[in-house]
Order: structure tokens, then sequence, then C-alpha cells
């Protein structure tokens, strides 16, 4: 962790802003390249005064949104049986996809935001948008709320918490647990409403 850690320090610090951005592209992509990586070492080099902290929160929070996009549009052109096919090959089976199939059916478009909350799951929430052609916007719009909390929250543990990587993993832990309750209660809250929507429809 800690050598991965400098060696990100030192790419963003060289490619700035861009970097970060390219970096969460793969990230909220296929490419198995975890935001923990990235967001808290553009944090860091934010607190020493060599990035602005917002700006680097906006780069990782529109690269998640470029990375979701690629992964939404690739859906939709290639449709599911070749997902179904090939997807083992961009580390998607079908037994994984079927579950997304399913968590994207039950929640709705509010998936797509709880997704970018979720570790194993924001990479690839896109896909079942994809699929069933969510409209682009509310799609973008949910994609960049929920990318933002977590990018900022990454961000805000580096620029506080510095290069410690004791520190680090335990506040990362934290804020993984802590994003999984809020994503529980916002599902609940969800589901709530809308039991309630329908209800009430049915009685009127």
């Amino acid at each position: 962790m800690k050598g991965i850690a400098l060696w990100i320090v030192s790419k963003v610090g060289s490619l700035g802003y861009a970097g970060i951005f390219f970096l969460m592209f793969l990230e909220s992509s296929f490419f198995p390249f975890p935001s923990e990586v990235v967001m808290p070492p553009a944090g860091y080099l934010a607190a020493k005064g060599k990035m602005n902290l917002w700006l680097a929160i906006f780069a990782g929070s529109a690269g998640s949104l470029a990375g979701a996009l690629f992964n939404y549009y690739l859906a939709m052109l290639l449709g599911r049986p070749f997902l179904e096919r090939y997807g083992r090959y961009l580390l998607v089976d079908r037994k994984k996809l079927a579950w997304l199939d399913g968590f994207f059916e039950r929640h709705g478009a509010i998936s797509t935001f709880v997704g970018r909350l979720l570790p194993g799951i924001r990479q690839y929430i896109s896909l079942p948008a994809g699929l069933s052609r969510m409209n682009v916007l509310v799609f973008s719009i949910f994609t960049f709320a929920g990318a933002g909390i977590w990018v900022s929250t990454l961000a805000l543990i580096g620029y506080f918490v510095g290069k410690n990587e004791v520190l680090l993993k335990r506040y990362i832990h934290l804020a993984t647990l802590g994003a999984l309750v809020f994503s529980a209660l916002l599902i609940a809250l969800y589901i709530k409403l809308k039991k309630n929507l329908l209800d009430a429809g049915a009685k009127a």
C-alpha cells in the first residue's frame, strides 16, 4: 500500500488534474484500479499546497463520470448477449451481471447513485443502466453526485491524514462502513417512499 501510494503521489504530482481524471476514469471502468490509492494522495498534495483540493475533487468526480459513461455506452452498444458471453474477459461474469440487473431493477435510478458508494459495485452499476437505456442525463446526475461524495471523502481523508498508512487504512475502512450504512438507509427510505406513492395512487 505504501509503495503504491508513493507511486500515485508522484504520478498525480507530475500529471496534475489530468492524471487524477485519467486514473479515476480507469477506476470507474473495467480496470481494477482502486480510488482508495488515487484520491487520498491528491488530498495530501492539496494539503501541501501543490494542488487545489476542490479542483482535485472535481477532476476525480469528472473522471468517475467519464468511466461510468464508457461502461454505460459499451453495455448499450454491445448488448446483453455479448456481455453474457464475453463479460468474463471484462471481469463481469454471468452471475455478477444477473446480480447487478436485479439490484438495478429493484432500486431503479437511485441504484446508480448508491452504487457509486459501494465497493465492488461502483465499477459495474453502469452496465444494467446502459442495457436498460436509462435516461443518460439522469444517469449522469446520479452518478456524478454519488461519485462526488466518495471522491470528496477520500480526498479529505488524504488532506487531513497525509501519508500515515495506519490512519489512512483506518479512516478509509470507517468511510466504507459509513457509506454502506448510508446506502442501506437511503435504499430503505426510497422503498418506503415508493410504497407510499403506490398506495396513494391505488387509493386515488
